[in-house]
């Protein structure tokens, strides 16, 4: 390759255990892992615990026992830490969002890059370069999974890109308490959140989704599953392009074209 120097800026390693749960189920229900022949998937930005490309792994294993899984931190000493945790499978490498891949690998490109709670910590003008530089690195179909969650995982979200461009944005919730949609406002991709503004349209979302699930409140006697699922359905009648199904719903799992809740006057 001919960036030699990582890419990028340390950031907070801390993460807490299990904490990207709810990103990996997503992950391991995506029809490229499933079906691709030894798959590689990339943690990139595992903090200063390999736990989080440990616990991909023990995943992904789950749907296709041919995946690799390659943690990248760009803090050396980070990489020296992670390394005792190495095996045939799980893989650790100095690099930032340029994306580098062991030698031993002997492929040029990767099947899905994860890079959760990373974009968070930079600056909005920094995320599409950075975006651009991880899709360089794809397979074809290759995807990109860039997010961010709260400290214990019980709010999430992430934008699923592909080679080319953003596809959608996924919201996850614990649904069990969840006061009100809206409050994952606050845990929003680095290029969205600064945009939950009146006149954008993840805000004119995020107030619809709201209003939706104070229609069905009658419904929580039953279960804040049967509360959310039809706060989504509502969703759909109003037209909104929810890209999953119901079966994600009932997780707390709710999936939108990006098209429809892109930032105004962001060329992507």
């Amino acid at each position: 390759m001919a960036i030699k120097k990582p890419v990028g800026v340390i950031t907070r390693g801390t993460t807490n255990p299990n904490r990207l749960r709810r990103v990996d189920r997503y992950i391991s229900n995506l029809p490229i892992l499933k079906n691709s022949k030894e798959p590689l998937v990339v943690d990139l930005g595992f903090g200063a615990y390999p736990r989080t490309a440990i616990e991909l792994l023990d995943r992904t294993l789950e749907i296709n026992p041919e995946t690799k899984v390659l943690g990248i931190e760009i803090d050396p000493e980070r990489i020296s830490k992670a390394r005792p945790f190495a095996n045939d499978q799980l893989y650790f490498q100095l690099g930032g969002f340029e994306v580098p891949i062991p030698r031993e690998l002997n492929r040029d490109n990767v099947t899905l890059i994860r890079a959760m709670n990373v974009l968070r910590q930079y600056d909005e003008t920094e995320v599409i370069a950075s975006w651009v530089l991880m899709q360089s690195r794809l397979e074809p179909d290759g995807l990109i999974i860039e997010g961010t969650c709260d400290e214990i995982g019980r709010l999430a979200t992430w934008i699923t890109l592909d080679k080319n461009k953003p596809l959608t944005l996924t919201l996850s919730f614990r649904l069990l308490g969840l006061q009100t949609p809206s409050k994952i406002a606050e845990r929003l991709p680095k290029i969205l959140i600064h945009k939950n503004i009146q006149g954008e349209p993840i805000n004119t979302f995020l107030n619809q989704l709201d209003a939706a699930w104070s229609n069905n409140a009658g419904l929580s006697v039953f279960s804040p599953v049967q509360r959310f699922t039809a706060c989504v359905e509502e969703m759909v009648r109003a037209g909104w392009p929810i890209a999953n199904t119901p079966k994600r719903w009932r997780l707390g799992e709710l999936t939108i074209n990006w098209e429809a809740i892109k930032p105004l006057g962001v060329q992507l």
